[in-house]
């Protein structure tokens, strides 16, 4: 009876054991047919991202001659060409020395050139530097460094509309160190040598430079004194300033007047405005009457406040009637 009993259970284990082993067989098969590609065709991936700021467009340039064509310059992520008005782009600038882009211009008389100046104009602690100024003569084809490999940090470029021989840059300099190649350039030989035509320190550079479309002998440069370290960042200082020279470059003016005094001033951004809608004079001052105007030449940003200047004279105000009002007709934000 006992041999009897031992022969069933040994069956039972045996039987148990095939029907795991089946069970567990089955299982993997399942797992198998389940992981094909028919099991996935009814789903799409779709962009659920980025979550936080990401991919930042720092300038564009567009061909005056075709506006569908114009070129895109990312601070980290090269230099992209469309040529349908953004229906698709195209990277021009993958094989290059740098991937983080300050700024990208146009030559007016000739949309084949092009310049970049590469590293990031921006500020923050993820900054991300280039090796100086590029330059393209076949749309984009091709390129070539054109120097001012150690400013790390290009601002922007202004090309003289009247000699594409002569191109100024606003050189940032590093942003982590004193010293490097920093101030305003100029090259009069399209980009063969360059000539550092003003300088303020080792710890301030230029994030802009515009030269005035009725007269490009006309320059108009805004200095940032700034430092980044680990521990903290310095934005702005005494060396912060608006300049303009009337001879090329060659000599230069601070232009101080209704700019706060004595105090630090941080960046400041620089905008021609040529053809705006005349704007009352009562918004800026109460007590003008209504009947008299005034049509601004130049707008600055400079930190919060609005600066409208005509000729000599320049009134800030934080009035935001007016900060709406301009927003209307100029791509501008006012911080």
């Amino acid at each position: 009876m006992k041999q009897l009993y031992l022969i069933v259970l040994g069956i039972g284990i045996v039987f148990s054991a095939f029907s795991q082993t089946q069970k567990k067989t089955e299982s993997s098969s399942q797992k198998s047919d389940s992981w094909k590609s028919g099991t996935f065709n009814g789903l799409k991936f779709r962009s659920i991202g980025p979550a936080v700021t990401s991919g930042r467009v720092v300038d564009f340039a567009v061909n005056p001659a075709n506006p569908k064509t114009y070129f895109v310059a990312a601070a980290c992520g090269g230099v992209w060409k469309t040529e349908n008005a953004g229906i698709t782009y195209e990277p021009v600038f993958d094989g290059e020395g740098s991937y983080s882009i300050g700024c990208v211009e146009i030559d007016p008389t000739n949309p084949n050139v092009i310049w970049v100046g590469s590293g990031e104009n921006n500020n923050q602690r993820s900054v991300a530097y280039g090796d100086g100024v590029y330059k393209s003569e076949d749309g984009g084809k091709s390129w070539n460094n054109v120097g001012l490999k150690t400013s790390e940090h290009i601002g922007m470029i202004a090309i003289d509309p009247s000699n594409s021989n002569v191109v100024y840059v606003a050189a940032y300099g590093p942003l982590w160190s004193a010293g490097g190649e920093r101030g305003i350039y100029k090259t009069t030989d399209g980009g063969k040598s360059w000539k550092r035509i003003f300088y303020v320190s080792e710890n301030t550079g230029f994030n802009e430079i515009h030269l005035d479309p009725r007269n490009p002998n006309v320059l108009y440069a805004t200095s940032h004194q700034r430092r980044r370290q680990v521990y903290t960042y310095i934005n702005g200082g005494p060396e912060s300033n608006i300049f303009k020279s009337t001879d090329g470059g060659m000599n230069w003016d601070t232009l101080s007047n209704g700019l706060p005094k004595d105090v630090d001033k941080g960046r400041m951004d620089f905008l021609f405005l040529l053809q705006i809608p005349i704007i009352s004079m009562q918004l800026l001052k109460p007590e003008i009457k209504k009947e008299e105007f005034i049509v601004p030449q130049i707008v600055v940003q400079a930190g919060k406040n609005v600066v409208i200047t005509r000729h000599q004279e320049i009134i800030i105000r934080k009035y935001s009637a007016i900060r709406r009002m301009l927003k209307k007709y100029i791509m501008l934000t006012f911080g």
